[in-house]
């Protein structure tokens, strides 16, 4: 479906290349433009989110209750699917636009109440003043109703990658020209040179948003300066860090500005071909790449002699099995060569030696979407934007205990705080925030009195911590953080290739020493190694050891969690070890159970309904729990109906 705009240009006989007509001074294409971009519209218009988030959250039945109204007469509507805007926690999220007025958002919209809506907005031709969440223009309040701008959780961002998302259908490509999608690659084809696309990329300062934060010009310009008959451009959409969600959501809500960033990409390195390997557990963002993909196919934005400058360009999809070590990139290229997905060493690198022994270029989605708004509006208007050594946005997915859930884009420079109490609106649960989880397992835990720091690559890593992909999972005082250490390792663990030794046995050694943490009792055969009070030391040298000496990227990252968990709230540590007690209560293994013979009365329930057989006692005789036995499950304290079990 390649839209309106596409058909427009049809009946007017094709003139010239669909991109050059599209963004032309013609009256046609503007006018259809202007209707895309729904700068006037005559009868109302309805968008229902139907990203991953919001089909989870019920969307699929809000859009068939709009669409069965629509079909029946009862309303007088246009009905399209979005993508995701981002405000996850208010899903499923129902935009309606009314003629002569701005679209406003609707948030938590269930299909019971699609007949209200219909009848007081689509019908009334007035908004719901205390329903709706917000509108999308500039101004004074509106029937009581904020532009985007006023909101909190819109107001601190800055939108480049996310700039189209959720207000347009996914699957129109016509609509994703008429918000500016493929107008940098038309203007870099048309008037610019590959070396000087490659400056722009390099004078933008844009870096990698795959976490290492290495400048992509540079990447770009040794890929162009090597000589082959083929090279490569891959794109990295192997998103397996647990709480991120940026790269899906890109994908499933504007596709067509990652396949321009790719495009580009192979103008500028001499590239034609490019790869995208996104795993197979993100279908939705699959099926409208492959839709995206053929319809740029189709409008010859892609394909051979693309504008007829002579430059090809195609792109294939790879579906990863959800490895997580094939986010590292020369195990990604193994994979896409149909080998097992391992690292290996470096140097050569990709750039000189990558898929298939060419010249490859690796960015993730995230940083091949920034490309066409680089090309369109100038490196200087990137620079404009962050820090001087941290250029542009970056794209979080917030989770965690957070009152207001979801993906934003913040300028570079912004403090972690402004991100968790501004946009994320702060603790949900009413327990004091204590950590945030920044750079998912491969990155680091940030208490609270470090928020200040600002989002930036150098000031991150002098905290110890990393921009990582963008996962930023935050944590109350009902969180123990010896607990979060364990969950990161037993991930990196279970997801580490093998290959080296360090990663492989270190990974494992630091979570078992974790699990001795919190659990009662540490392992026999070892002669009670945490009650030698060496667990900590052991744990900090077999992290240092690992981050210096494993193979990859993802190995040397691996005991992040731990190291920032030691640095920051080592007394938790020191509870667990020396005290065997979880001060955040999780760790219900520490928690000790006993009977108390005033209290109890012999009935039996406790000892019928205990899973480890810890308890012993005869009917109408007083109950025990044996210690050595005792898991701390709690379902003893939970079936007692005569408060005979004490809990320290």
């Amino acid at each position: 479906m390649t839209g309106e705009l596409y058909r427009r240009w049809e009946e007017a006989g094709r003139p010239g290349h669909f991109l050059a007509w599209a963004f032309g001074n013609n009256d046609d294409a503007a006018e259809t433009i202007r209707l895309l971009r729904r700068e006037t519209i005559e009868r109302p218009q309805v968008f229902v989110g139907t990203g991953t988030c919001g089909l989870a959250s019920g969307a699929a039945d809000v859009l068939a209750a709009f669409s069965e109204a629509a079909a029946a007469g009862t309303i007088d509507a246009d009905i399209h699917e979005a993508g995701c805007l981002g405000f996850c926690r208010m899903e499923p999220l129902v935009e309606i636009q009314l003629p002569g007025g701005p679209g406003v958002l609707y948030g938590e919209v269930t299909p019971a109440e699609v007949p209200a809506i219909a009848n007081t907005v689509l019908a009334g031709g007035r908004h719901d003043a205390a329903r709706a969440l917000l509108r999308f223009d500039d101004g004074p309040p509106i029937d009581g109703i904020d532009a985007v701008a006023d909101h909190p959780f819109f107001r601190p961002q800055r939108r480049i990658v996310l700039s189209r998302v959720g207000r347009f259908d996914p699957d129109d490509l016509s609509a994703a020209i008429a918000r500016e999608d493929y107008r940098g690659l038309l203007e870099a084809l048309t008037a610019k040179t590959p070396g000087e696309t490659v400056a722009t990329i390099e004078a933008s300062g844009l870096r990698g948003r795959g976490g290492g934060g290495f400048p992509t010009g540079t990447k770009w310009k040794l890929a162009a300066r090597e000589q082959s008959d083929r090279k490569y451009v891959v794109m990295n959409a192997d998103e397996g860090d647990p709480g991120a969600f940026m790269d899906r959501s890109v994908l499933e809500s504007d596709p067509h500005a990652a396949i321009e960033g790719m495009a580009l990409c192979g103008y500028a390195i001499g590239a034609a071909e490019g790869y995208i390997y996104c795993r197979a557990e993100y279908p939705l963002a699959i099926r409208r790449l492959e839709t995206a993909i053929a319809d740029a196919r189709e409008a010859g934005i892609l394909g051979e002699n693309i504008l007829g400058t002579g430059f090809s360009f195609d792109i294939r999809i790879k579906m990863g099995a959800g490895a997580f070590v094939c986010g590292e990139e020369t195990a990604l290229l193994a994979s896409i060569e149909g080998k097992r997905g391992m690292p290996r060493p470096r140097p050569p690198y990709p750039a000189q030696s990558g898929l298939f022994g060419r010249p490859t270029v690796i960015n993730n989605v995230e940083s091949m979407a920034n490309i066409g708004w680089i090309v369109s509006n100038g490196p200087e208007a990137f620079r404009a934007v962050g820090t001087p050594g941290s250029p542009g946005t970056k794209v979080f997915a917030l989770s965690g205990k957070l009152e207001r859930s979801g993906l934003a884009e913040v300028p570079m420079g912004i403090s972690i705080g402004e991100i968790v109490e501004g946009i994320g609106g702060g603790s949900e649960t009413g327990l004091a925030l204590k950590a945030v989880q920044i750079g998912g397992p491969s990155g680091a835990c940030v208490p609270v009195d470090l928020w200040h720091t600002a989002v930036d690559y150098d000031e991150l890593k002098r905290i110890g911590a990393m921009m990582g992909s963008g996962g930023l999972v935050v944590m109350d005082e009902g969180t123990c953080m010896v607990d979060v250490a364990r969950f990161f390792l037993d991930f990196t663990t279970k997801e580490s290739c093998g290959k080296c030794t360090p990663c492989r046995e270190g990974t494992r050694r630091m979570r078992h020493i974790l699990e001795q943490l919190t659990t009662r009792w540490g392992d026999p055969d070892e002669g009670g190694a945490l009650a030698r009070f060496s667990g900590l030391i052991e744990l900090e040298r077999v992290a240092r050891d690992v981050q210096k000496t494993a193979l990859c990227g993802l190995g040397q990252t691996a005991p992040n969690p731990v190291l920032s968990t030691l640095k920051f709230f080592r007394g938790e540590y020191e509870a667990h070890l020396y005290d065997r007690r979880c001060p955040a209560g999780v760790c219900t293994a520490l928690r000790e159970y006993a009977i108390d013979p005033e209290a109890c009365v012999g009935c039996g329930r406790c000892k019928k309904l205990c899973p480890a057989n810890a308890i012993v006692g005869s009917p109408k005789k007083t109950h025990y729990i044996v210690e050595e036995k005792c898991i701390g499950c709690g379902s003893c304290a939970d079936t007692c109906t005569f408060d005979a079990v004490t809990v320290s």
